[in-house]
């Protein structure tokens, strides 16, 4: 398929409209009805109804492999003009906001730095892009155990960080006096549901065997503070890396004594860093 093609159509799905997404791509409107028509000729398939405009079966089967190919080929771009451009001055930094603990920030460069906050996704399709130099991410695991991280590209990952997990509540709570908890004891607790910011809950719901843990409240931002005040003030649990849960005001972090996990924090990049980049990963490197 060709990728022009491809883009058009994510494009319209997009939008919904052949109009608005001639004014984003910069096409006319009827070049943008001529990429679909050859489109749907290649695939010998109505990919698009025209009104309204919206996807065919065909075509939300065919936007579901749509995204990753996209990615993959921005991927093999930047990989290409990386190795081909000279090293560039400063420092691109994606990170989940929970991957940014004191010793990787102690590690920044002094000046030059751009950091930039994402969901955990699209950290790794950042640094695939080429719009990062590094990545970090987290998550739970078990020790020692890799992440399990969007397939985007060809990256290379190791571990910068593991230490225990805590399960974050308000110091009202019946259960904020325990030396340690069991998460299969939790499932039926009333929870924060914050993807990229604590624990996702679908992480906890499959070490729980699949069950339980639903939430009582989604906090969508990316602001740790954020999350452990929602935590304090009752209004769900959460489970947390230790440095981050401990010394909330308003609550406790109990340690999260089965099953054994740990919050894991990896480095992320592509190719071979070069300049700053190549000082923060060697610096990042020496486990403490």
């Amino acid at each position: 398929m060709d990728p022009h093609l491809l883009r058009t159509f994510v494009t319209v799905a997009r939008l919904a409209s052949f109009s608005e997404a001639a004014r984003e791509l910069g096409y006319t409107q009827s070049a943008v009805s001529q990429h679909i028509a050859a489109l749907e000729q290649d695939l010998g398939a109505p990919l698009l109804t025209r009104r309204p405009v919206a996807p065919t079966t065909a075509g939300e089967r065919l936007l579901e492999h749509a995204g990753p190919l996209l990615l993959r080929l921005e991927a093999a771009r930047a990989d290409v003009v990386r190795m081909a451009a000279a090293p560039a001055l400063g420092l691109t930094l994606a990170a989940s906001p929970a991957a940014l603990p004191p010793r990787v920030l102690a590690a920044l460069p002094p000046a030059g730095v751009t950091l930039r906050v994402l969901a955990r996704d699209d950290v790794p399709a950042a640094v695939a892009a080429g719009t990062a130099d590094l990545g970090l991410v987290d998550g739970l695991a078990a020790p020692s155990d890799p992440l399990r991280l969007p397939d985007v590209a060809p990256l290379t990952t190791y571990a910068v960080a593991e230490e225990p997990v805590c399960v974050l509540l308000p110091a009202a709570h019946p259960l904020a006096g325990r030396a340690g908890l069991r998460l299969g004891d939790l499932a039926d607790a009333r929870w924060l549901d914050s993807p990229d910011t604590a624990l996702p809950l679908d992480r906890l719901r499959a070490a729980n065997g699949g069950r339980g843990f639903r939430p009582a409240l989604r906090y969508d931002g990316t602001d740790v503070r954020v999350l452990t005040g929602l935590a304090a003030a009752g209004h769900g649990l959460a489970v947390l890396p230790r440095t981050a849960a401990t010394g909330v005001a308003g609550a406790v972090a109990v340690p999260l004594t089965e099953p054994r996990v740990v919050h894991r924090i990896e480095l992320v990049y592509a190719g071979t860093p070069t300049g700053a980049a190549a000082a923060l990963v060697a610096a990042l490197s020496v486990r403490s």
